[in-house]
Formats: structure tokens, sequence, C-alpha cells
């Protein structure tokens, strides 16, 4: 097999995604099963370079994951022509000023979501890349997780009939920190730091919904602060100023309703973190991260309203499992291994920042609506 490097400048992958979803389970995983195939005998090899703020956390993350290079210093890492690709990992207001930067040193730049605070910003980052002529692209992590490529398929394949609605519940209950350690960082509960739920996850609804189910037109958003106090990494006390709970309802091409509940205060009663159920004329369908059920018109059954007597129905036992009939890989690692692809040989990559941006979009036009209670139709994003 002949070698083909690609040097690859990832910044911010100290923090839990960024080390643990995009350095080990994606880019060290390739290089470990021996690069990416690309036909005629040729593999893509990504060579990292971690780069960071803090010196301590660079050296120990690369010693731990046997990664030769680290540095503190982005600008003489951007010089560097044997680097071919930027990635961003860094919290959502940092990102703009970096991605300008690998754009104007001529780097292809893959970024985790939002890719900037505001529309204004993403369309920025869009034009300019376009104007370099640079290969750019967003993480869209959800579309390659197992059981939302099933229900894809189910879509792809009619299986619905005519779609009338869609209803999803992401989240868990994140700790406080007064007693028990919080499982995200304090800064996504802080609206001056660039965290919210609205920021986070109506990014990942436009591309799920607009990617699975159809075009997103309008939206309505509730957002809430459930949370008020929490606690931070040193175990201060801090004012949680971020929403930590959207209610959001969507409409989308067709007429079709989509109602999404995504809370990090809310104790999970279902089989997954998120489930996302879809209902048709000729069938419904609930997928979560990894596993699709289904139950057509001919299966459904026929219960009937009466508080007075004991359910007779066991409702899950008549839902039908969608087989795998695939091998699925981790979701993180199958959009890099694409994205390799489409900076070594052009092959295609959708998910461009024109793509990142109509998420910013969205959470833009969720937080008016929320501010000021109304409906809002979603425009067309142009570069």
């Amino acid at each position: 097999m002949t070698e083909r490097r690609i040097g690859i400048i990832m910044n911010g992958v100290t923090g839990r995604m960024g080390t643990n979803q995009h350095l080990v389970r994606s880019v060290l995983a390739i290089r470990d099963q021996g690069g990416v195939p690309v036909g005629d005998g040729v593999v893509l090899m990504p060579d990292p370079l971690l780069v960071g703020r803090n010196e301590h956390k660079l050296r120990a993350l690369a010693k731990t994951y046997n990664v030769a290079r680290w540095t503190t210093d982005l600008d003489t890492a951007l010089a560097d022509p044997a680097d071919e690709i930027y990635f961003d990992a860094q919290t959502t207001a940092q990102r703009a000023p970096a991605v300008r930067a690998a754009i104007a040193a001529g780097k292809h730049v893959y970024c985790e979501k939002p890719i900037a605070d505001d529309l204004d910003t993403a369309l920025d980052l869009a034009r300019r890349a376009r104007g370099a002529g640079i290969k750019n692209g967003v993480v869209q992590d959800k579309l390659f997780l197992p059981g939302l490529l099933k229900l894809k398929r189910l879509v792809d394949s009619g299986f619905f009939g005519r779609i009338l609605s869609v209803r999803g519940e992401f989240g868990y209950w994140v700790f406080e920190g007064d007693w028990q350690t919080p499982q995200r960082p304090s800064w996504n509960y802080r609206a001056e730091d660039g965290g919210g739920i609205i920021v986070d996850m109506l990014c990942h609804w436009r591309y799920v919904l607009d990617g699975i189910i159809a075009p997103v037109r309008a939206v309505s958003c509730l957002g809430a602060t459930h949370i008020p106090e929490r606690w931070d990494e040193a175990g201060r006390p801090y004012a949680a100023t971020a929403d930590d709970a959207a209610y959001t309802t969507f409409l989308l091409d067709g007429g079709i309703v989509a109602q999404i509940n995504s809370s990090w205060a809310v104790r999970v009663y279902r089989d997954e973190l998120f489930v996302l159920q879809v209902d048709g004329t000729e069938g419904s369908a609930v997928a979560g991260l990894h596993e699709c059920k289904t139950q057509h018109r001919a299966n459904t059954p026929k219960p009937t309203w009466n508080p007075d007597v004991a359910n007779p129905f066991a409702f899950r036992d008549d839902w039908l499992d969608v087989p795998n009939n695939d091998d699925f890989d981790n979701g993180f690692k199958t959009q890099w291994e694409m994205f390799l692809r489409h900076v070594a040989y052009d092959a295609p990559f959708p998910w461009d920042f024109i793509e990142g941006a109509k998420g910013v979009q969205l959470a833009e036009l969720g937080l008016q609506s929320w501010r000021e209670r109304r409906w809002l139709d979603v425009p067309e994003v142009r570069p």
C-alpha cells in the first residue's frame, strides 16, 4: 500500500468532545486501522498536530495517545505548508478568528458546530472559504448515527406514505455540581461564553430535519433556564445565564409538523437519550442513536380510550426492529473519512460552511422566537 500523508492541525481537542470523538475515536482510529483506503493501493494517513493554550494538557494528551506533534503556537502551525487541514473544536466564541486565520493561510477547514455565534459571521466564513478556494466542512454527526441512518432508509423507501408529524425528545439530567460532578462544562450554562441549549441543539435539529425528513420553513421556540445556579469545575457556584431547555416546534415542507424538546434538566424515561418518532399515513417509526423500530398500518392496534378499564395493550410489543443490514462505524469517524477523501480526491462532501450557517440561522431564530413569543419564517440561506 502507498501512503498519502495528510497533516491535520487539531485545535481545541483537549476538551471532552475533541479528545474522545475527534482525536481518539476518529483521527487516531483511522491512523490505527492503517488509514483511509481510496483505491489503487493508496491510503490516506492522517498525521495530527495538537494545538491549544494549555501546554500541560497538550503534553499529557500527546503522551497518552502516542501523538508525536503538539504546540501552543497556532500561527506557526498555520504557516507550515506540510499540514493541509485545520480542524477546530474550540468553544464557539473562539472559533471564527481561528478559522479566518486558517483560511488566510490556505488550509482546508473542518470544524465543529456551531461554526459561529451568529449568522452574519457564519456567512462571512463561508464567503471567505469560497473566495480562497479551500475545501470546508462542518461536523453533522447525528446524520451518521445507526438509528437515524435506518430512519433515512425508511423515508427514502416510501415506508411512511405521506409524513404527517415528527416528535423528538433529547436530553438528560446534568448534575448541578454541588454534590455530584456535572457531565458538561460550566461554559455551556453561561450565555456570555456562548452557552445555551438552543445554540447547541437547534444546529443539530436543522440538519437532522433538513437531511432526513424535509426542509425547515418556520420555527417557534420557548427556552427556559430551569436551574438558575450551578457549580463550576473548581466547585464554585455561579449564575446560570443560558437556557438549559428548549421546547421547539418546526413547520417543514409539505405541512409536516415537528416538535422536539431539548433539555439538560430532565430525567430519562425512554430507551435512549435521543428518540425521534415519525408518523405517516402508511406507518410510523421510532429511532434512537442505535435502534429503529417500525409499526405499519396493518400492524397498528386499535385502542379505545376508557379510563375505567386497565390498559389491555402492550404497545411496545407491536413494533418491529429495523435490521442493521450494514456495518455502522462511529459517526464522527465516518464523516472524518469522507472529509479526508474530499480534500485529497475531491470526493463529494455536501456538509460545507453554508450547511453549517443554516444551523446557526435556526438557533438565532429560535432565540428570537423565544424573546418575541412568536412564530418566525426560516428564509433561504444564500452564500
